[in-house]
């Protein structure tokens, strides 16, 4: 009997798949995302997996994750609820089950439901079998193992590894389900597995079977269908955070006509940073992976003395390892980018997990009177941009940048619109040349405060380096007390001067109001979608979101003054609300978090509507009535 199956048209899809570390859902999440990119959909992406590397399999804290958002219209977030899960286990189930909205698709791997399972997941009994679930979700049994097994035979496998080729039924099924087409996965596990062609083979029955599953099966009765989203036109590839922050470093490097010299320590989330940027020694990229995180940003400081473009990165802990050296990057007054992706802490903390807790960490984390510019990406895509302005402003000012990432943006992935060489801003960087005799004075400085960049070498551009204070213009030792104080508020000033030359912070609303919300980092998405979801709620709510942290735009006292009240949400305790406090003398309101995971837009939404006042509350709800 031959039925044809309903296909709906849904406006978008959010998706999580779940399983053991081993499972492969990263790597079906990623090509879930891929595949979406090339159809047109707005993607957006939050992979999570456990610190440890090799965690327990079949354990709560062995679970691995990847949620995917893939819509027509413009997203800013991975998703709040899920609208399908797909579990290879019970451990994955119990654990993210929570998400999935009442009446969202449930696909289970029924044959990782066993009594060994159950135990491992600590359960006490199969938890697909509760009669709640039934009630609350559309639950689907598939056999995977078995049927994957059954694809895969005439490839003369071993039952290991063939059970490997699972999560490959499980794409084909989910790409059935959600109207994906399988040529990109076809290609990539051509191109994956192309030296191993009993693999590359079993890896494709797999797929397909799990697609020709879909598509026989009675239990499905309907498919979903996503359109392309209408994006502004231009070429675009499907970018990580880490991924963008290496291509704007090469970026910055080219269109400044400086070679790159990348310093770093491996260390979880940022050490993809490296890895990208293994990839472009072409483009006179050198990376040198140090024995420690103090040697690495020692390194990156004598490639700064040397004239080249000099990074370091690295996570929390590992900043915190650096932040000597980084006072004497900001002491010797060179040009370098620190890149802090952040991570769950104190100390090892949570390695795989984000937070947006180093903040103070960057502000204040070195001894003495030693301020730096930080800036902070608000998306995937934002980091090659940031990458280019945190270069300009450390050759504008010769000094230190430090730019925060968090481990949000650098795992999760968005559509990313590459730009057009032409649409690079220039960096104009000179170097000084030998004055007729008269002595080099290595800190005079120019109408932004900073001294010359004098190239080692360079004849007559002889100067004293190190740590100890430096005397105005000449650069000796000094140990003048007026002295001191007069280098000490020269460069705090370089620095604050650095607000004439940023944009002024824009808004997402109306410039005064009941309501403002103000972000940083990778809370952006969650806030800008919350506010606007306020907005047409009618509530008097406006949102700025902070790209420059040192010095903060200069209208943001303003802004600030101009709300009734001023909500604050961070993954952190209130860093930046205890900044914008100490600095504007306004009563910021906190909404804090600090879970290891990012807001979601309803809890959000739920902040801001709390917090509003009484009698705007009562009009929104009168409107939201009356619509």
């Amino acid at each position: 009997m031959t039925t044809t199956k309903e296909v709906k048209s849904v406006t978008g899809i959010t998706v999580r798949l779940a399983g053991d570390s081993g499972d492969g859902m990263q790597l079906l999440g990623t090509q879930l995302t891929n595949t979406s990119a090339l159809a047109g959909n707005d993607v957006a992406t939050f992979p999570d997996f456990p610190a440890e590397i090799r965690a327990p399999r079949g354990t709560r804290a062995g679970v691995s994750g990847f949620q995917v958002q893939f819509a027509r219209e413009e997203i800013f977030t991975p998703g709040d609820t899920l609208d399908a899960l797909v579990v290879m286990n019970p451990a994955a189930m119990v654990t993210n089950l929570g998400d999935l909205r009442k009446g969202g698709i449930l696909i289970a791997n029924e044959d990782g439901f066993n009594d060994k399972e159950f135990k491992l997941a600590n359960v006490e009994s199969n938890p697909l079998d509760a009669s709640v679930i039934e009630e609350t979700y559309r639950v689907f049994k598939v056999p995977m193992t078995a049927l994957t097994r059954d694809a895969v035979s005439q490839h003369g496998l071993s039952p290991k590894i063939a059970d490997r080729c699972k999560n490959f039924f499980a794409m084909g099924l989910v790409y059935w389900l959600f109207g994906r087409s399988l040529e990109p996965t076809l290609r990539f596990i051509s191109d994956k597995f192309g030296k191993k062609p009993d693999v590359a083979a079993a890896n494709e029955a797999a797929l397909r079977a799990g697609w020709a599953f879909g598509e026989t099966t009675e239990a499905f009765g309907e498919s979903y269908q996503v359109e392309a989203a209408e994006l502004t036109p231009g070429t675009y590839r499907n970018i990580m955070g880490n991924q963008a922050l290496a291509l704007g470093l090469v970026a910055a490097s080219k269109v400044s006509g400086k070679d790159m010299f990348y310093g770093t320590y491996p260390i979880t989330p940022a050490s993809d940073i490296l890895h990208e940027l293994t990839r472009f020694k072409n483009f006179g990229v050198r990376t040198f992976q140090a024995e420690d995180e103090i040697a690495a940003v020692c390194a990156t400081i004598g490639a700064a003395f040397g004239g080249t473009m000099a990074v370091t990165a690295s996570s929390g802990p590992g900043i915190a390892l650096k932040a000597e050296a980084m006072g004497l990057g900001m002491m010797l007054e060179l040009p370098m980018i620190v890149i802090n992706v952040q991570r769950g802490g104190p100390s090892t903390g949570l390695p795989t997990k984000t937070e947006q807790s180093d903040l103070l960490q960057a502000m204040f984390g070195r001894n003495g009177e030693s301020p730096i510019p930080i800036l902070a990406p608000r998306s995937p895509g934002d980091c090659f941009d940031i990458a280019v302005e945190a270069w300009r402003i450390a050759t504008e000012c010769m000094v230190p940048v430090m730019l925060l990432s968090d481990g949000y943006i650098a795992n999760g992935s968005e559509p990313w619109r590459i730009p057009e060489l032409s649409d690079l801003p220039k960096i104009e960087i000179t170097h000084p040349e030998a004055n007729d005799g008269e002595p080099f004075l290595p800190y005079l400085r120019d109408e932004n405060l900073s001294r010359p960049w004098a190239i080692p070498g360079t004849e007559g551009l002889t100067h004293r380096v190190g740590g100890l204070e430096k005397e105005h213009e000449t650069g000796n030792v000094s140990y003048d007390p007026k002295n001191h104080q007069d280098m000490v508020r020269r460069r705090a000033e370089k620095v604050a001067k650095i607000a004439e030359r940023i944009p002024e912070q824009d808004i997402f609303g109306e410039t005064s109001g009941d309501l403002l919300v103000v972000s940083w980092g990778g809370t952006y998405g969650a806030c800008h979608t919350a506010t606007k979801r306020c907005q047409e709620a009618g509530h008097s709510v406006s949102h700025i979101h902070l790209r420059y942290i040192n010095p903060m735009p200069r209208n943001i006292g303003t802004l600030l003054r101009s709300f009734k009240k001023v909500i604050v949400p961070e993954l952190n305790m209130g860093q930046l609300r205890m900044l914008l406090r100490a600095e504007y003398l306004v009563d910021c309101i906190g909404f804090n978090k600090v879970q290891g995971k990012p807001f979601t837009i309803s809890e959000l939404v739920e902040a801001i509507e709390s917090n509003m006042p009484a009698a705007a509350s009562k009009n929104a709800a009168a409107v939201s009535k009356a619509g």
